[in-house]
């Protein structure tokens, strides 16, 4: 009888050992960042006094524009190698940005006084960030 319990035990081991276990792994949806510099012969005067720059990129898709995340940093003007998230004021000039299919806006206005806009005499460097995400509907 010990035996036999002995075999059976041993089989059962045998058997659990031998069963093979999945382990699903959920893919986390990873951001991602891209780079652009504004030179200053990209700022454009608009008809209102404020100033706008275009960054035309086919990576900024409906997708992006619907369902995705995305935060807007401009290199500092004063600390290099530190970001500030856009929309920002600066020395009287408010900045911000408008993303649509196919690109994204940078914009520039006097927070005093619309028609005193000046643009930036200086490049700037722009960090623009996608988190993605699953849309789900109601």
């Amino acid at each position: 009888m010990k035996k036999l319990t002995l075999l059976l035990l041993c089989i059962a081991t045998l058997g659990l050992v031998s069963c093979q276990k999945d382990t699903i792994i959920n893919q986390e949806l990873k951001a991602k960042t891209y780079n652009y510099e504004i030179k200053t012969s990209d700022w454009r005067r608009n008809s209102d006094g404020s100033y706008t720059a275009s960054w035309i990129n086919k990576k900024f898709d409906a997708i992006t524009l619907e369902d995705e995340g995305v935060m807007v940093y401009f290199e500092h003007p004063v600390k290099q190698s530190s970001f500030i998230q856009l929309p920002y004021t600066f020395n009287y000039s408010a900045y911000s940005y408008e993303l649509f299919n196919g690109g994204i806006n940078f914009d520039v206005q006097d927070t005093n006084n619309l028609m005193n806009s000046v643009p930036p005499n200086y490049n700037i460097l722009v960090k623009v960030v996608v988190v993605p995400s699953e849309y789900e509907p109601n």
